[in-house]
């Protein structure tokens, strides 16, 4: 037996899914499975707090979609929290089967990294040499955990710029 609010949330889904993937698929550069994730979070929110879901379809899908922005948002606010990982040690050191090519990305990481500032190269060091959290890189190098995201963020910009342009 279909409880109703089984069946609420299947009506919600059947009328709102295929707009609220149009609408998430915006937040996801069009990556489908994504959007298809962040769809099913918003709907398990909804589905938490069907009792209090308006009745009226338009407050409804202002709701919904609502919901589903802030989903989005937090998606992308998760995803920017750490820069994505990059383990230097494996690229500053050729095995000996490399390739011309190889042996010149490596001689320009090394020299992207060169280039960046002493503050700057130790927080990429404590965070991806190391391994280190954010939060142990700020204890060891005793400064804010907001100023060693920044300065990961501004590092890994100017190696990818640096790395780009000697391509």
């Amino acid at each position: 037996m279909v409880s109703v609010r089984e069946e609420r949330l299947t009506d919600l889904h059947n009328r709102y899914a295929r707009d609220l993937l149009g609408f998430l698929s915006g937040f996801t550069a069009g990556n489908r499975f994504t959007a298809e994730d962040l769809l099913q979070e918003t709907m398990i929110r909804a589905w938490r707090h069907i009792d209090v879901l308006p009745a009226e379809p338009e407050h409804t899908r202002r709701w919904l979609f609502t919901v589903a922005r802030n989903v989005a948002i937090d998606a992308i606010r998760r995803k920017h929290a750490r820069p994505s990982e990059v383990g230097l040690g494996d690229i500053l050191e050729p095995g000996p089967d490399d390739t011309s090519a190889t042996v010149m990305a490596v001689d320009s990481l090394r020299h992207a990294i060169g280039n960046l500032s002493t503050p700057h190269r130790r927080v990429l060091a404590e965070l991806y040499v190391q391994g280190r959290s954010p939060d142990e890189a700020a204890r060891r190098l005793g400064v804010p955990i907001g100023t060693i995201k920044s300065r990961a963020h501004y590092a890994l910009r100017s190696v990818r710029s640096s790395v780009d342009s000697r391509q």
